[in-house]
């Protein structure tokens, strides 16, 4: 009859549910009293009664329990729908436009809010921010979609040097707002933006970048200030950044390219690291693994499995597990530590090396006239090299490689067990595939089924 709403019924039944037992319990408290003064038993529940009463209960606590989800977050997690919220199943959206604009102060940086909805920055040809909005309300019907427009206007508020822009999806409290926000202001502005269940995009700034974001994707382009992003559970494209670039907390995909300065990568990545032309250090921890390096000229691509990657500049150190590796295009000092994956790396100008592994077979290859000297050990395995004045013995289940080549120089050092150990020239890359090598030793049953990187 559109007297009760559906939602609103569920809400009233999962927190008041106890009530109708108090209720029953005291109309059983009155049969009881009046069957005693009239002299007859008191029917008491039943077996069916008492039945029907254990699952009324453990419906109600079912009922408590599910009220309290964020099913805004599960509905995104799970794609339910475009908006990934749950309350999609019920009511209908509506859908509204407004339109802000506002003389933007000389120097002054931007914030913004938006709890749920994509937010889009680029850069005005005016002194003013313009500022498009597109809102979405889930509700039963046009009055009360009405209502939660009027209490959800978003609102820009100046302070000093601070210009805020609120997109006020929270004044509806739980319920289902979305406000994409199209933003254009001065490229010299510096921007921070914090929103939820929602992308952010920034394009086209000359000032600092601040973004934190859950759930979603961001995408900055075009920065020639530095470029901060706090994640969780969100992905990143980042492309033509002139500062630094600085990633913290949990992150899916990510690919950033052609940025001038220092990239920091810090936290975990559950899908794939894509990096091409970084012109100054980089670094990337994780729990599982950590590169750092002077310089990336060519392309860096990390996923739970592999680590491949090319022009990369020394000083260079990798330590991580259960990965196979291979590394093209090497240049200066490199240290290497991994365990249950196959290492090749193929160097073209040599530093000092040292790579540690184990039961995967480590392959090296060294520029032909390169003066070097080598300490190669490995258990229960052999060593081949194309360098014949390399002093090859083996002792017991140790196989040992000393020796000098073209009057010393770098350090050569190199850690096995259970694996082969090569030493080839470079040359040998362009002459076909080298000997075949022994059998790969299996994984221990007791290596972990790891997603992250």
């Amino acid at each position: 009859m559109g007297v009760l709403q559906g939602d609103m019924l569920w809400h009233w039944f999962a927190h008041y549910w106890p009530l109708l037992l108090i209720i029953l319990g005291l109309i059983k408290l009155v049969e009881h009293y009046q069957a005693q003064r009239s002299g007859t038993p008191s029917s008491g529940l039943g077996l069916g009664g008492a039945f029907l009463l254990v699952i009324f209960i453990l419906f109600g606590l079912a009922a408590t329990g599910l009220s309290r989800v964020d099913w805004n977050a599960v509905g995104h997690d799970f794609n339910w729908d475009d908006d990934g919220d749950f309350s999609s199943w019920f009511g209908k959206t509506y859908n509204y436009d407004d339109q802000l604009v506002q003389a933007f102060p000389a120097g002054a940086s931007l914030r913004v809010t938006d709890i749920r909805g994509v937010v889009s920055v680029t850069a005005a040809d005016d002194n003013q921010i313009h500022v498009t909005v597109h809102k979405r309300i889930k509700a039963d019907g046009q009055d009360e979609a009405d209502k939660w427009n009027g209490g959800t206007k978003p609102e820009i508020k100046v302070n000093g040097n601070l210009v805020s822009l609120d997109a006020r999806n929270q004044a509806a409290g739980d319920h289902w707002v979305a406000i994409d926000l199209d933003i254009s202001l001065p490229r010299g502005a510096a921007v921070n933006i914090t929103n939820r269940y929602g992308n952010a995009e920034v394009t086209g700034r000359d000032g600092d970048v601040e973004i934190a974001n859950q759930k979603g994707t961001v995408t900055v382009q075009d920065i020639k200030g530095k470029v901060s992003l706090t994640l969780q559970d969100s992905s990143v494209r980042a492309s033509q950044i002139s500062g630094d670039l600085s990633t913290q907390g949990r992150a899916n995909d990510v690919s950033v390219d052609n940025v001038k300065g220092a990239v920091r990568l810090n936290g975990e990545f559950s899908e794939s690291v894509s990096l091409s032309k970084i012109a100054k250090t980089l670094s990337l921890k994780s729990s599982r693994t950590e590169i750092e390096l002077a310089k990336l000229d060519g392309n860096l691509d990390l996923d739970p499995k592999d680590l491949r990657a090319d022009g990369l500049f020394g000083p260079i150190q990798i330590q991580t597990k259960f990965k196979d590796i291979a590394l093209e295009g090497v240049s200066g000092d490199l240290r290497l530590e991994n365990e249950d994956g196959p290492v090749e790396v193929q160097i073209l100008k040599l530093g000092s090396v040292q790579v540690d592994n184990r039961r995967a077979d480590v392959t090296i290859y060294v520029p032909d006239k390169a003066g070097f000297q080598l300490n190669a050990q490995t258990r229960n395995a052999d060593i081949q090299s194309d360098f014949n004045n390399l002093n090859i013995s083996n002792n017991n289940e140790q196989t040992v490689a000393t020796g000098t080549v073209g009057g010393g120089g770098s350090h050569v050092v190199i850690n096995n067990e259970h694996a082969v150990i090569e030493i080839r020239k470079r040359s040998s890359l362009a002459e076909g595939p080298v000997p075949p090598k022994g059998p790969r030793a299996p994984k221990s049953d007791e290596d972990p089924n790891v997603s992250d990187n």
